[in-house]
C-alpha cells in the first residue's frame, strides 16, 4: 500500500470541506470552481465520460491500493482531471468510494447525516437510518449483495474494514471525544453490525420483524450506555 505524500494528506484532510469553495467564488459559468485555473493546468473540465472514467479509475485503485492509500490527488492525477473536479462530482473521498462501488446508499455518508443533533439521541438516529435504508427493496438489497461479497472476496474484505474503520468508527469516536472514544466507538459499531446482521442476513426472529420504534426501544438503552458509560464518582 503507498504512503501518503503530505500534500496528498493535505488533500484528504480538505476533501470534505473546502471540496472546490476556493473556486467557486470565481464566476465562473460552470459553478465548479474549476475554471481558468484548471485549465492553464492543462487538466480536462469534464465531458460526458469523465465521471465514468474517473469512477473506474478510482474502482481499481480503492481495490488495489485499500481506502487509505487512495487519496482524491492521485484519482485526478490518472484520470487526467483537476482535482476540483472530482470534488465537483463526488464532494468527499468518501462520496467518490460510494460511487465507485455503484452503492445506492453509502454507510459512511449515512453515518455522516445521522452524527449531528442531540448527543443523546445518536443511537436513536443511527438506528433508524439503517432501518429506513435497509428496509428499502433497492437500497437495502444492494447492501445484501455487497454484505455477502464482502464474505467471499478477501480484497473487498480489507477494502471495507479500512473504509469502517476511517470513516465510521473513526468519525464516531471523533463525534466522542475524549481517551476512550476509539474503544467506545468500535463497541457501539460493534452493535450496529451485529444488529444489521441479525436483522437482514441471519433473519433472527423477533428482531427481523421488529418495527423501528420496536427495535430503537430495546437496542437503544444498550447503545447509548456504550456512547455515554456513566462517570464513576469519586468517594
Amino acid at each position: 500500500m503507498m504512503n501518503k505524500s503530505a500534500v496528498d494528506v493535505d488533500v484528504d484532510a480538505a476533501d470534505t470541506s473546502a471540496g472546490v469553495g476556493a473556486g467557486a467564488g470565481t464566476g465562473t459559468s460552470t459553478g465548479m470552481g474549476v475554471g481558468a485555473g484548471a485549465g492553464s493546468r492543462g487538466r480536462r473540465l469534464g465531458s460526458p465520460d469523465t465521471r465514468g472514467q474517473i469512477l473506474e479509475v478510482a474502482r481499481r485503485r480503492f481495490l488495489t491500493d485499500g481506502y487509505r492509500g487512495v487519496t482524491l490527488r492521485s484519482i485526478a492525477a490518472e484520470s487526467g482531471v483537476d482535482v476540483a473536479l472530482i470534488s465537483y462530482f463526488f464532494g468527499s473521498k468518501k462520496g467518490l468510494f460510494g460511487a465507485a462501488l455503484g452503492l445506492l446508499a453509502n454507510p459512511p455518508e449515512l453515518l455522516a447525516a445521522a452524527l449531528p443533533g442531540d448527543r443523546a439521541t445518536l443511537p436513536e438516529r443511527v438506528l433508524r437510518t439503517i432501518i429506513r435504508t435497509w428496509d428499502d427493496t433497492d437500497r437495502g438489497g444492494q447492501l445484501r449483495v455487497m454484505l455477502v461479497a464482502l464474505v467471499q472476496e478477501p480484497e473487498l474484505t480489507r477494502l471495507f474494514r479500512e473504509v469502517l474503520e476511517r470513516e465510521i468508527v473513526g468519525r464516531v469516536a471523533e463525534h466522542l471525544g475524549g481517551a476512550d472514544a476509539p474503544y467506545r466507538a468500535a463497541a457501539f459499531s460493534a452493535q450496529v453490525a451485529g444488529t444489521i446482521f441479525a436483522r437482514y442476513v441471519l433473519e433472527i426472529e423477533p428482531i427481523a420483524s421488529m418495527s423501528a420504534d420496536e427495535l430503537v426501544r430495546y437496542l437503544g438503552p444498550g447503545l447509548r450506555a456504550v456512547l455515554y458509560p456513566p462517570v464513576a464518582r469519586r468517594r
